[in-house]
C-alpha cells in the first residue's frame, strides 16, 4: 500500500509504517541533520528505505501533484513545540504550528487513511478549542479558511458545517487517543496523542489497538517470581531492594490468585536493562563494533532530572531544547551516579533497529531521537490501520 509522510524527522514513524506493510512514495523533512540520517541509511542499503523519495525542504513548498495515483495513507508528526509541556505553549500563535499543512495534504492527496502524532500537551484544557479546530480541519479538509480569516472564525464555520449534517464530498471519520508507548512494548514511558482518520466513503469501523504490556506483570517478574533477575543473570547479592513506594502494591500482587493475573496475551513492561541487553558498557568496554555507541562524559543529576533507573522503563527521552541540558537522557545507576545514554542506547529505547545509523554529533543525534516516534508504537497503530484498509479493498 502506498503512503506519504510529512515531518519525517529521523524516521521513527516512517519505519514503523513501513514495517506495517505500507511503502512511502515520498517523505518530507526540512531539518538537514534528519535528512542526512535518512540519506545515509539509504546509501548504506537499509532495505526499509528503498524507494523513498526524500523532499528536503519546507512542507509548505511541497507540490502534491508530483505524487501520481491513489494514496492509501498520509502520516506525520507536526512539530510539537507549540503544544509541548516543556515549550512556550503558544499553540496556534506559534509559527511552527503545521497542522494547517496536514489539512492541505489531506485535501490534495485524498488518502484513504490518516495517522498523525503529537505530544500529550495538545489535549490540555488551554488548547481544547484549538484541538477541536485541528480535528475538524482533518474531518472536512475542503472547507478551507477564507483569506485573512482568524482560526476561531474558521472553527465556527466548521462547527456549523458539522452540526448541519451536510457533509462535503470529501470527509474523514476522525478518532484520537492518548497512548503510552510503554504499554505497547517500548521500554520507555512516552505519552503521545495519536489521531487516526478514515475517508468517509470507505465505511470503516475501527478502534485503537489495546496495549499488551503490563506494569503489574513486570512487578511480578521482579518482586514475586524473581524471573526478571534470573533472565538477566543478576545474582541475589547484586539485586536491589524492593523500593518502599512499591511495597504495598507488590504485597497485593503476592496475595492475588495466579489466575486473576494471568493473561496469555499480556507481557511485562520492558525496562532499560531489557533494552540495553547485549550492548557493551560504553565506559569500560570496546565498542568499536557498534555504530553510535560512544560514551559522552559530563552527565549530572539535579532536581527534576534524575535520569532513568536501570530496572524500570526509561523516562521520556527529550530533545534537550527546553532549557534541560541533555533532557532526561541519562541512565541512573544503582549506586546513584548517572551517565548519558549513548545514541545507540537511546535508539534502543525508541525501538530503532541496531543497524539504523544517526548522523550528527551526540547532541544533534539525541535531538533527533528525542523528537522521534517509537518505531514499535508506530508499527502497532499502522498495522491495525493497514488491516482495515486491506479488508476494505478485498470487499
Amino acid at each position: 500500500m502506498r503512503s506519504v509522510e510529512l515531518f519525517t524527522g529521523a524516521g521513527g514513524l516512517a519505519l514503523g509504517i513501513e514495517k506495517a506493510g505500507f511503502h512511502h512514495d515520498a517523505v518530507v523533512e526540512r531539518d538537514k541533520d534528519c535528512c542526512a540520517t535518512i540519506t545515509e541509511n539509504q546509501r548504506n542499503g537499509y532495505a526499509a528505505l528503498n524507494g523513498w523519495t526524500l523532499f528536503s525542504g519546507d512542507v509548505r513548498n511541497f507540490d502534491y501533484s508530483s505524487i501520481e495515483g491513489d494514496v492509501d495513507l498520509l502520516a506525520g508528526g507536526p512539530p510539537c513545540q507549540p503544544f509541548s509541556i516543556g515549550g512556550k505553549h503558544r499553540g496556534p500563535l506559534d509559527k511552527r504550528d503545521m497542522f494547517p499543512e496536514v489539512a492541505r495534504a489531506v485535501r490534495e492527496l485524498r488518502p484513504r487513511a490518516i495517522i498523525v502524532e503529537n505530544v500529550r500537551g495538545l489535549l490540555r484544557e488551554s488548547f481544547a478549542k484549538y484541538f477541536e479546530y485541528v480535528t475538524l480541519q482533518l474531518r472536512f479538509p475542503e472547507l478551507t479558511a477564507k483569506p485573512r480569516e482568524e482560526w476561531a472564525d474558521h472553527l465556527a464555520r466548521l462547527e456549523k458545517h458539522q452540526t448541519s449534517g451536510k457533509e462535503k464530498s470529501l470527509h474523514y471519520n476522525i478518532v484520537f487517543q492518548p497512548l503510552n508507548a510503554v504499554n505497547f512494548g517500548v521500554p520507555q514511558k512516552r505519552k503521545r496523542v495519536i489521531i487516526v482518520g478514515f475517508r468517509g466513503d470507505l465505511g470503516v469501523e475501527w478502534s485503537f489497538p489495546e496495549g499488551k504490556y503490563s506494569r503489574d506483570l513486570l512487578l511480578i517478574d521482579q518482586w514475586v517470581t524473581g524471573e526478571y533477575w534470573e533472565r538477566h543473570h543478576v545474582a541475589r547479592k547484586h539485586r536491589p531492594a524492593l523500593p518502599a513506594r512499591l511495597a504495598d502494591h507488590v504485597a497485593r500482587l503476592r496475595a492475588e490468585q495466579p489466575g486473576d493475573l494471568f493473561d496469555e496475551e499480556k507481557k511485562p513492561w520492558r525496562t532499560v536493562r531489557d533494552a540495553l541487553a547485549g550492548l557493551p558498557d560504553p565506559e569500560r568496554d570496546d565498542c568499536s563494533g557498534w555504530t553510535n555507541h560512544q560514551h559522552n562524559p559530563g552527565a549530572r543529576s539535579y532536581v527534576g532530572h534524575t535520569g532513568s533507573p536501570l530496572d524500570e522503563p526509561a523516562k521520556t527521552l527529550k530533545a534537550g531544547d527546553h532549557g534541560v541540558p541533555g533532557g532526561e537522557n541519562t541512565l541512573a545507576r544503582p549506586d546513584g551516579s548517572v551517565r548519558y545514554f549513548t545514541v545507540r542506547e537511546a535508539a534502543r529505547l525508541q525501538t530503532f533497529p541496531n543497524d539504523y545509523i544517526f548522523c550528527g554529533a551526540w547532541t544533534e543525534a539525541m535531538r533527533q531521537l528525542g523528537n522521534a516516534v517509537p518505531v514499535l508504537l508506530a508499527e502497532t497503530v499502522a498495522r491495525s490501520v493497514a488491516e482495515k484498509l486491506v479488508n476494505t479493498k478485498a470487499n
